[in-house]
């Protein structure tokens, strides 16, 4: 009994609070991963506080002030409608950080599920899911979304739809892998001879040790998904006008480029911020939850 104990005693260190003091010990060790954490807080404050940062409404248009340069009551000029291209920007940041939370959650949510049932289903089932997962992926992420769009229109449901689709099994395999892997660790076995249900082992010692590499995966996915959402806008296959959006700036920025440069600065720096910033937490978060990565060891 007392073997059993140290096993599963060995299983549950560093949970609880103390893990989490760890973590943000380790976190603040990297300059990268702390100057990702800002960047990313900065881009998802703006986005939750847009209306009250706004200086006008996105979407009026003002016939007056067309292509206007940068000023104090326009602090990034107009667009070619008479918008305020600020305004357009920081409520634009609520598009990409809404499509990567439904899309990485729609997928991550059912790569877990179907992950966990590969990993400790029967052979047949494996298999099968495998090559669902095998499918999905031979796709060309960019072709498989011109292909559902075309089929049911651009919007930002379709979006969502496509970029959960081709992330699901890559979070599913995850899963799937380190599922099997506990299933043949001593701790598992013990719990299973002191009769504890399946319930009990998902919950106490699977889900745990899988959040670390899911949380790797989707803060580096963030940045493919919000490249994506503005590449589609960019190509009029995401949100539909008049509706803010980075993509759908760079566009307009792009069509006026020679009289108005600012228009893409403006629509482009964003996504820079916002991808160095998840790029450089999820580098951080790698290095934090893989121990062989670490740089002390």
């Amino acid at each position: 009994m007392a073997n059993v104990e140290a096993i599963r005693a060995g299983a549950n260190e560093g949970q609880g609070p103390g893990a989490f003091r760890a973590f943000f010990q380790q976190l603040r060790k990297n300059r990268l991963g702390v100057l990702g954490a800002v960047l990313v807080v900065f881009v998802m404050a703006s986005a939750i506080f847009a209306p009250f940062l706004i200086m006008h409404d996105p979407i009026r248009i003002m016939v007056g002030p067309r292509l206007a340069s940068p000023s104090l009551d326009f602090l990034l000029g107009t667009d070619q409608l008479g918008r305020d291209t600020f305004s357009r920007v920081i409520m634009g940041g609520r598009v990409p950080l809404l499509v990567a939370l439904a899309s990485l959650g729609s997928s991550l949510a059912v790569g877990l599920v179907l992950g966990l049932i590969a990993g400790f289903g029967p052979r047949w089932l494996d298999n099968l899911l495998l090559l669902v997962f095998d499918t999905i992926r031979s796709f060309p992420a960019i072709i498989f979304a011109l292909a559902i769009i075309a089929l049911i229109g651009p919007s930002l449901a379709s979006v969502i739809f496509v970029i959960a689709i081709t992330s699901m099994p890559i979070y599913a395999r995850v899963v799937r892998t380190q599922a099997q892997a506990l299933c043949s660790s001593e701790y598992i076995a013990a719990e299973r001879s002191m009769g504890a249900g399946m319930t009990r082992i998902l919950a106490v010692h699977v889900l745990p040790n899988v959040i670390g590499p899911l949380l790797i995966l989707v803060s580096m996915d963030v940045p493919a998904v919000i490249a994506v959402e503005a590449g589609l806008s960019f190509l009029g296959l995401g949100v539909r006008p008049p509706t803010p959006d980075w993509g759908a700036i760079l566009n307009e920025g792009y069509n006026h480029i020679n009289q108005v440069p600012w228009l893409v600065i403006a629509g482009g720096i964003p996504i820079v911020i916002a991808t160095l910033g998840f790029t450089f937490l999820g580098e951080a978060l790698r290095d934090i939850f893989d121990p062989k990565l670490r740089k002390d060891l």
